[in-house]
């Protein structure tokens, strides 16, 4: 969310960075939220002055009353009567345009970085950089469920039946090739500086509100039935919502935290063939970075988290490439973002396994998480949210790149320790 102050001053830049976002039809609210602003105000600036002259009329009646003159001091009391009337009006008005404001305010894009590139959607993002060589093999590689249930680990019918579609059972040397994935990714960031942490796997509404755009909750998540509280669809959700209302001492920062839990998400709409199986579920797990910083930090760590990801995939033996996100491609909240993804040799090309973005100060703004500085001086906090990993999404491009010709499937060797020193995963049918 922005400074309603920023955008108070400059309307034309918030206007702009609308049009760059391709969200033309929100370039009105600008001036509505404007005027409802300076209501706001108004209303403010009159509700003061009507209090400030209850004080000094108050003092006039004293006066009156010590004279003698009843007269006066009648009048003087039906002034405080008239303005008390009027400020209980302005005081019952204030709360409702402030809302009106407010929800403005919420669904206003947040200032996008110079360098972003302009384009209306996903297919206008930018290359930045490849990381190792994508191999095709000489054999077929089968679709990553073939490859799964020829390994005994996994039952997608059974889930159906059980949950309806969307949903898995992961089995066996498979199911332990999951957890192995989060356990290492776990102790990749704790290696990194990154404290761990186990969240809830539920929040509120008013951190969801302060997390994520409207339409983006709409989109993901799923609301508990006669209770204010929300299955999460990331961790980043809970992780910053425990720093709500908080004054953080800039001693502390930057905050660099990693997450573990599991994501419920809707997964809305239509999709393609290779979006089948275990690509776009409505359970999964996922390993997570948070970053809280100072403003001039945030760009620094941004691509230090991105960069994790990379390290991360390429010591499974995974190509991978970094895609800088389009101003269309953005969230309303971010300021900037990179996808990570993943090479598939059965698809020949690369697809999405994680994304890093740096929020700027929107969601500390919605939140209130300020920081106060050595000098007194208190500001709010950028923060910023990576993924490590997500299997089972992630498992598809590990089984496709590590499979060999006869089904099974290389464990690398920074993965062993967590497989009890597997070293290959062979077919069980």
């Amino acid at each position: 969310m922005l400074d309603i102050k920023f955008l108070r001053e400059n309307p034309d830049i918030v206007k702009e960075n609308i049009k760059k976002k391709f969200q033309d039809h929100k370039i009105p609210l600008v001036d509505e939220v404007i005027e409802l602003d300076k209501e706001a105000r108004a209303i403010q600036a009159e509700a003061d002055q009507l209090r400030s002259e209850k004080n000094v009329i108050s003092k006039q009646i004293g006066a009156f009353m010590a004279k003698g003159d009843k007269e006066g001091a009648e009048e003087a009391k039906k002034k405080v009567a008239e303005n008390a009337a009027r400020l209980a009006q302005l005081e019952e008005k204030k709360p409702i345009v402030d809302e009106k404001v407010r929800k403005i305010m919420l669904t206003i894009p947040n200032i996008i970085d110079d360098s972003v590139p302009i384009g209306k959607d996903d297919s206008e993002n930018v290359e930045v950089t490849k990381y190792g060589d994508p191999v095709v093999p000489d054999f077929e590689i089968p679709y990553h469920t073939d490859i799964m249930e020829k390994l005994a680990g996994i039952d997608m019918a059974a889930a159906g039946r059980v949950a309806g579609n969307g949903f898995y059972y992961l089995l066996g040397d498979v199911a332990r090739l999951h957890s192995a994935v989060l356990s290492y990714a776990r102790d990749f960031m704790i290696n990194k500086g990154f404290t761990y942490v186990i969240p809830p796997f539920m929040i509120r509404s008013d951190v969801v509100t302060g997390v994520m755009s409207f339409d983006e909750m709409d989109e993901m998540m799923y609301k508990i039935e006669g209770e204010d509280l929300f299955l999460i669809g990331t961790s980043e959700h809970s992780m910053i919502g425990r720093f709500k209302g908080e004054m953080v001492d800039e001693s502390s920062l930057p905050l660099t935290l990693t997450s573990y839990s599991p994501c419920f998400r809707k997964e809305k709409g239509a999709h393609g063939k290779e979006e089948r199986g275990v690509y776009r579920i409505h359970q999964f797990e996922k390993q997570e970075m948070i970053v809280i910083c100072k403003p001039e930090e945030s760009m620094d760590w941004f691509n230090k988290m991105w960069s994790y990801t990379v390290e991360l995939f390429r010591s499974l033996d995974i190509p991978v490439r970094t895609l800088e996100c389009c101003s269309g491609d953005l969230a309303d909240l971010k300021v900037k973002s990179f996808d990570v993804e993943a090479w598939s040799p059965r698809q020949k090309k690369y697809f999405e396994v994680g994304s890093c973005s740096n929020l700027g100060d929107a969601q500390a703004r919605r939140l209130q998480i300020r920081v106060k500085g050595e000098d007194g001086n208190k500001y709010l906090a950028h923060t910023l949210n990576n993924t490590v990993v997500a299997p089972p999404r992630m498992l598809i491009a590990f089984l496709e790149n590590n499979l060999n010709a006869d089904g099974s499937v290389n464990i690398p060797e920074v993965l062993r320790p967590y497989m009890g020193g597997l070293e290959k995963i062979v077919p069980k049918n």
